[in-house]
C-alpha cells in the first residue's frame, strides 16, 4: 500500500516509478480524490464545531430570554443535523474509493532494478554449478519419475489435473528434501513456525494477494483462503503490532502445503510435476528495520543458494526486471536449476524484499529506540525451496541410464543411508 502524502508530496516521481513498471499515471486521479477525502473531512468537523458552539449559544439566548435567537440558532442546529450524516458518509466513501485505488497500485521499484516487459529483460547476476554430462541422452522428469511413484494418472482421476500422487521412493525424496531444507534455513537463524493454512481476508489481503489476485487463490465455503504460499501467513504474525527495534530482525521459516489455482497459467506446463496445485515449500520470511532489507535480501537469497549448492544443483540468479517481478516486490532475485531434461533453466526460488509495502497494508510498525514515534516494518520473503521442483531437479540431474536415480550425498542421512532410489514398477 502506498503513502498518499508521499504521492501528493512527488506525483510527477510516483508516475515515473509506475511506467517502469507498465503502469499507467495514477497520480492525478489519486490526488483529487483525496483533496475531495480531505475537504469533506474539513466540511464535516467545522459543521460540527459549529454545530458545539450553537448548542452553548442557544444556552445563553435562553438563559437572556431572548427566544426569536434561540430558535433561529436552534433550527440552524436542526440543518447541521442533517447534514453531518451526509458528510460523513460522503467521508466513508471518498476514504473508501481511494484505499481501493491505492490497494490496488503495485509496489515501486527498486533504483537497481532493470526495466523491461517480462523474462527475456532480466539480469543475469551469476551462474553456479556445472551442467551434468550424460553418457546417454537425458530424460525429463515426468519419464523418470513414474516408476518411482511420481503417479499423475491416480493424482489426477482423484483430484483432476495438476494433482500427482507422490508414493514410494519419490515420497521418500520428497519428504527428505522438505526436511533438509528446513534444517539448512533453520541453521541460518530462521525460527520454525507451523502455521495455519487457512486464513482470512485481512491475511491475504496484507501480503497483497488480495483483491487483485483472488482468482488464483483457493476460498472455502465458510470465506477462508488456502494460503498459496506460506509467506502470508508468517508475514502476519506481526500484523497490527508495534515491535520494540530491539526485536528486530525477526526471521520465520516453515514448509507447508501450498494451494494455488494456477489460472493464468492455462497451457503452461500440462505435463509432469512443476505446476501444479498443490505442492510443498519451504518459506522465509524476515521483518526487519528499513535499513536492515537490503543485506537482509542478500542474506536470504544467499541462504536459498546454500540449499541448491548442498545438493549440487546447478542454477543461476536473476535479476528480475520491472514487468517479471511480483506485485508487491520492489526488488526479486529468482534462482533458476538447471534442468538437463529440459536443456534449460527454470525457476526454483524467488526472493523478494517488498519494502514497507506489506507493513501499511497489515500496520505493522516498530518504535526506533529514544523514539517516540513509530515507523513501518519492512518484510522481505523467499522460498528455500519448491519442494516439487527441487525433487525434479534431483531426478533430472542424478538420472542413472537404467531409470535410478542417484540421491544427494546430504540427503542420505535423511534416507536412511540410501544412496540410489530404483524404480518399484
Amino acid at each position: 500500500m502506498h503513502d498518499i502524502r508521499l504521492i501528493r508530496d512527488d506525483p510527477a516521481a510516483f508516475d515515473a516509478a509506475l511506467a517502469k513498471r507498465g503502469v499507467a499515471p495514477q497520480s492525478a486521479s489519486l490526488v483529487t480524490l483525496d483533496e475531495q477525502r480531505r475537504a469533506t473531512i474539513a466540511d464535516s468537523q467545522t459543521a460540527q464545531t459549529r454545530r458545539n458552539e450553537l448548542s452553548k449559544a442557544i444556552g445563553q439566548a435562553k438563559a437572556q430570554k431572548d427566544e426569536a435567537r434561540a430558535q433561529a440558532l436552534m433550527a440552524e442546529v436542526a440543518s447541521l443535523k442533517e447534514a453531518l450524516p451526509t458528510l460523513e458518509a460522503d467521508e466513508a466513501r471518498l476514504t473508501g474509493e481511494l484505499g481501493d485505488l491505492l490497494a490496488a497500485i503495485p509496489n515501486l521499484p527498486a533504483a537497481d532494478v532493470p526495466e523491461g516487459g517480462g523474462e527475456d529483460d532480466n539480469a543475469l547476476v551469476h551462474t553456479r554449478g556445472t551442467p551434468p554430462s550424460f553418457a546417454f541422452a537425458a530424460r525429463e522428469h515426468d519419464a523418470i519419475g513414474p516408476a518411482l511413484g511420481l503417479d499423475f494418472e491416480t493424482g489426477a482421476a482423484m483430484s483432476g489435473a495438476r494433482f500427482t500422487l507422490v508414493r514410494g521412493p519419490a515420497a521418500r525424496l520428497q519428504r527428505a528434501l522438505g526436511q533438509f531444507m528446513l534444517d539448512h534455513v533453520a541453521e541460518a537463524g530462521f525460527e520454525q513456525v507451523s502455521p495455519p493454512l487457512l486464513v482470512r481476508d485481512e491475511a491475504v489481503f496484507g501480503t497483497g494477494q488480495l483483491p487483485k489476485f483472488a482468482e488464483d487463490l483457493f476460498r472455502t465455503t465458510d470465506g477462508r483462503w488456502l494460503i498459496p504460499t506460506a509467506e502470508v501467513s508468517l508475514t502476519n504474525i506481526v500484523r497490527e503490532q508495534i515491535l520494540s527495534e530491539t526485536e528486530l530482525p525477526l526471521r520465520f521459516t516453515a514448509l507447508t502445503p501450498c494451494f494455488r489455482s494456477e489460472a493464468g497459467a492455462a497451457g503452461r506446463d500440462t505435463r509432469g510435476y512443476i505446476r501444479q496445485h498443490q505442492f510443498d515449500k519451504v518459506e522465509m520470511v524476515s521483518i526487519v528495520t528499513p535499513d536492515m532489507s537490503e543485506a537482509e535480501h542478500e542474506r536470504m537469497t544467499a541462504c536459498a543458494e546454500g540449499v541448491l549448492d548442498a545438493l549440487q544443483l546447478p542454477f543461476r540468479r536473476m535479476l528480475l526486471c520491472t514487468g517479471d517481478m511480483g506485485f508487491t516486490a520492489a526488488r526479486t532475485y529468482d534462482l533458476e536449476v538447471w534442468l538437463p531434461g529440459q536443456a534449460r533453466y527454470r525457476e526454483i526460488s524467488s526472493v523478494s524484499t517488498c519494502t514497507d509495502f506489506q507493513a501499511r497494508r497489515m500496520n505493522a510498525r516498530y518504535r526506533p529506540e529514544g523514539e517516540k514515534g513509530t515507523r513501518f516494518v519492512h518484510t522481505l520473503n523467499g522460498s528455500a525451496l519448491a519442494v516439487g521442483r527441487t525433487l525434479v531437479a534431483v531426478l533430472e540431474n542424478y538420472q542413472q541410464e537404467d531409470g535410478s536415480v542417484a540421491v544427494p550425498a546430504v540427503l542420505q542421512p535423511y534416507l536412511g543411508g540410501l544412496t540410489l532410489l530404483e524404480p518399484t514398477r
